[in-house]
């Protein structure tokens, strides 16, 4: 059992229970004992060691990883999080890329890779709370999704533009103008060259042309 126990506090991580490990070490310490043969002439340890950590090994590949990622990918990650727990301990800063990648016996790419899937090992419900307390506690859905108002306004944009070809370029340019730069229709006039009371005719046509051009459009699948 010291033996078992050993290995076990080698997987220990953030997070994974130690008595969950100990178990799992323990099950892979009986299958030792099981299929050990004497007449081998070898220590018993050296049996035992690879058999125990295979199965803690397993154990984390099947067993405690959110997202399922390739086993070569799971197996650095689980060495590269000791290698950055113990130089951290050593050199009292966190170890660079290049120190864990020596560490590991990885290149660096891998090691970056390995780190990236140890953000797969466990998942957060978007339901747990973000902060705060009490029934209004924000969550982390309220941090990660927003209401995206510029889809609808692109697809007004996109409609408007269609629309506007049943106007004339100057009927266009007026409700630009109105519209666009708020102007007032006196000063419109001055631009254009017409009295106030052509303006807002101009205006008032055009507008209508505008909505009957739109009641002829086809209604889009949501609003049906």
């Amino acid at each position: 059992m010291p033996l078992a126990r050993s290995l076990a506090l080698r997987y220990q991580r953030s997070g994974e229970p130690l008595d969950d490990l100990l178990q799992v070490a323990s099950l892979g310490l009986v299958k030792a004992i099981d299929r050990f043969d004497p007449d081998r002439q070898i220590a018993f340890s050296s049996y035992a060691v690879p058999t125990i950590l295979g199965e803690l090994k397993r154990y984390f590949r099947d067993r405690t990883w959110s997202v399922r990622v390739p086993r070569g990918l799971q197996e650095l990650s689980l060495r590269v999080d000791r290698a950055v727990s113990d130089l951290s301990e050593e050199l009292r800063c966190q170890p660079s890329i290049n120190q864990i990648a020596a560490a590991v016996g990885a290149p660096e790419e891998d090691v970056l890779e390995a780190l990236q899937a140890g953000g797969a090992y466990r998942a957060v419900s978007f339901e747990a709370p973000n902060g705060g307390r009490g029934e209004d506690a924000a969550t982390i859905a309220d941090s990660v999704g927003v209401d995206e108002h510029g889809f609808e306004r692109a697809e007004e944009r996109a409609v408007l533009a269609a629309l506007l070809e049943a106007v004339s370029a100057r009927e266009r340019e007026v409700l630009r103008m109105r519209f666009e730069e708020d102007m007032t229709q006196v000063e419109i006039g001055a631009v254009v060259g017409v009295s106030q009371m052509q303006v807002s005719r101009i205006i008032r046509q055009a507008l209508q042309r505008l909505r009957e051009a739109a009641e002829l459009q086809p209604q889009p699948a949501a609003s049906r």
